[in-house]
């Protein structure tokens, strides 16, 4: 006995309208189809769903216990074929984004807000880590895209370069340097940079020695192997300064201010870039990129060679 969930439609159908004529004027067949897939599925059943009359059809006591299990069956499946069609055009689904900046302020937050407005049926999932963990969850397929700092580099898979962002000094709310607008760097010498080993610490720390390194003196540094939360916790106690990105300026810390480091040429910046696998079939991803590159025209045209179009997962149905 083969219950087809078209017999089960049309007999929800008829019972909602009374009348077979309605149902299919409904569901746009012809009424000798509903009435003939109705009258198989009563012969496999082995009992009548409707009894019929010139007025119409009604249900049988059979019937009225069939038909509400039908019911069910019929919105769940109808449901799970609408989510199903929905996740293959990438309008619902799962997207796993790894990222090691902060998500107080800053662009990837006003990124992942906008996705959430177009896409409020996809599910995002995000992961904090090192650069180098986050590329290995790209290669074992656990992230869709990385979110890193730096220039995007020739790697397996697809790069796209994205935003830049300022850096900023932390200071202690007490240190003279904080009654000033505008610090710059010539100003921070013989500071005392606590800068943590996580990402983008070492990064922060390429940029500090470029700016203040020299024959005669280098800077010194604290490396700390703890969270940014924890750095700006120590800058608040007064232990020293540290070096932020733009994004992080969202969250406010007891005793610290931000302010912004310059040189001759203004705001000392660093850039971010998105990193996928070419071979990832997510519909899902192929919106998030194409949001990002409509977010970011000007840094999306200098993306890396690997994130040639042809390979980006294609968002449309």
């Amino acid at each position: 006995m083969v219950i087809e969930l078209r017999h089960l439609r049309y007999a929800v159908a008829a019972a909602h309208y009374g009348s077979f004529r309605r149902a299919a004027e409904a569901l746009g067949v012809k009424q000798s189809s509903l009435s003939r897939r109705i009258r198989q599925m009563e012969d496999r059943l082995g009992v009548a769903v409707f009894e019929r009359s010139s007025s119409g059809v009604r249900l049988t006591t059979a019937g009225t216990e069939i038909l509400r299990t039908s019911r069910h069956l019929v919105d769940g499946l109808e449901h799970m074929v609408a989510s199903a069609k929905a996740a293959g055009r990438g309008e619902a689904g799962r997207l796993a984004i790894g990222f090691y900046t902060s998500l107080s302020a800053g662009n990837l937050r006003a990124s992942l807000i906008e996705h959430a407005r177009r896409f409020p049926q996809v599910e995002i999932r995000t992961v904090e880590g090192a650069r180098a963990t986050l590329f290995v969850g790209l290669e074992h397929g656990t992230l869709d895209v990385a979110i890193v700092t730096g220039e995007p580099a020739l790697r397996e898979g697809g790069g796209m370069a994205l935003w830049g962002e300022r850096i900023l000094v932390a200071l202690p709310e007490c240190h003279p340097l904080a009654a000033n607008e505008t610090v710059y760097w010539t100003d921070l010498r013989g500071e005392t940079f606590l800068l943590s080993q996580r990402d983008p610490g070492p990064e922060l720390r390429d940029i500090l020695l470029a700016k203040l390194a020299s024959p005669d003196a280098q800077p010194k540094i604290v490396n700390q192997d703890v969270t940014r939360e924890s750095i700006m916790s120590l800058v608040g106690a007064g232990f020293g300064v540290s070096l932020i990105c733009e994004a992080d300026i969202g969250t406010s810390y007891a005793g610290v201010v931000y302010r912004d480091v310059q040189d001759g040429n203004g705001p000392s910046r660093i850039s971010h870039a998105a990193y996928w696998q070419s071979d990832n079939d997510n519909p899902a991803l192929g919106h998030f990129l194409k949001l990002l590159e409509e977010r970011y025209p000007v840094s999306s045209s200098r993306a890396a060679e690997s994130a040639a179009p042809s390979r980006t997962p294609d968002p449309s149905p």
